[in-house]
């Protein structure tokens, strides 16, 4: 028994420091916030679909979810050419993707379920800084050698990334992230950027699991569906005895 139960507490130590862990900062995310789900649906078509698509949510549904007319969607948030009903994917292949950023683009649809919320998205998108030494000069203090450039990096600006030596580790321990320094101020303030990054990772909560809209809305129906039945039931019941005893 005591094995078993130091072998789930690894796994689960494991996952938390493969999502990130701790150091996740809070983004805040809100399914309920219309507007932030459409400027997060707006940013990932303009900055991030050229490269990563979203193959399990259809244009129809998306605007169908957000409050979108078929125009809207069409004319502002399609730009490959795809039907309304189509799926939201890019032209750009595996082996595209392999020669010109050294490794294919994942699909983003469940990148929400798989990290384990917006926390991890909207932290990953904070934590870019420059860095010579990767072949794209950018490198993610969350997610190290990350393959993905900075795409965003006009509205954050650029930042270095300072290490600390470790304490009291073993010889040869990697270096401890310890601040970031900004170096070229962005479009944006800081505030300003914290809501780009925010209403990605919204949209992108929103696509792992786009049925999670209806079923907060049809929730509340049905515990007033399930209260409602409780009482009958008990009215039943209370009947139904009276007269065995």
């Amino acid at each position: 028994m005591k094995k078993l139960i130091a072998l789930v507490f690894s796994v689960f130590a494991a996952t938390a420091q493969a999502s990130g862990g701790s150091n996740l900062q809070h983004s805040g995310a809100d399914l309920s916030d219309a507007d932030s789900l459409k400027h997060g649906a707006a940013l990932f078509v303009n900055y991030c679909m050229s490269c990563h698509s979203l193959k399990y949510v259809r244009y129809s549904r998306m605007a169908a979810d957000l409050g979108l007319t078929e125009d809207e969607v069409m004319g502002s948030l399609n730009f490959t050419g795809a039907k309304f009903g189509e799926a939201m994917t890019v032209a750009m292949t595996a082996a595209d993707g392999e020669k010109w950023l050294g490794k294919a683009p994942p699909d983003l649809s469940l990148v929400a379920r798989v990290r384990g919320g917006p926390d991890w998205i909207y932290t990953y998108l904070k934590s870019f800084y420059r860095d010579p030494a990767r072949p794209l000069g950018w490198n993610n203090v969350l997610f190290p050698g990350a393959s993905m450039p900075h795409v965003l990096w006009e509205q954050q600006g650029v930042q270095s990334a300072v290490f600390d030596a470790p304490h009291g580790g073993p010889a040869g321990a990697a270096p401890v992230f310890a601040r970031f320094e900004q170096v070229q101020p962005g479009q944006l303030s800081a505030e300003e950027y914290d809501k780009v990054a925010r209403d990605i990772a919204n949209f992108l909560q929103y696509a792992a699991e786009p049925a999670a809209l209806q079923r907060q809305r049809f929730g509340v129906w049905v515990l007033l569906f399930l209260v409602a039945l409780t009482g009958l039931s008990w009215v039943l019941k209370r009947e139904y005895w009276r007269d065995v005893h």
